[in-house]
């Protein structure tokens, strides 16, 4: 494996995280703007995203293989929970 296709591997694996979070983030900011006003948009992308990762990767480890309906399940869960302690920190 060439350090491109390892790089295009990483990327593949990160991008179901970075979706969720983008979409969450963008989605909690609509809806709860009132409470988010002092949030910035990119700050809850980042923990939520941060959070997302670590949960695939973990499930990564614990399975023993990526894309599994249960890690995606976990790795949503966490995405809300996140995004509901920056909100509930505010």
């Amino acid at each position: 494996m060439t350090a491109l296709d390892a790089i295009f591997h990483f990327l593949n694996f990160a991008a179901p995280a970075l979706a969720m979070a983008v979409l969450a983030s963008t989605a909690a900011r609509v809806l709860w703007r009132h409470e988010l006003r002092s949030v910035r948009w990119i700050d809850l992308a980042r923990v939520s995203a941060l959070v997302s990762l670590v949960v695939e990767a973990t499930g990564l480890v614990v399975t023993g293989r990526d894309a599994k309906m249960e890690v995606y399940a976990a790795m949503a869960l966490a995405c809300a929970a996140s995004l509901w302690w920056m909100i509930r920190r505010r």
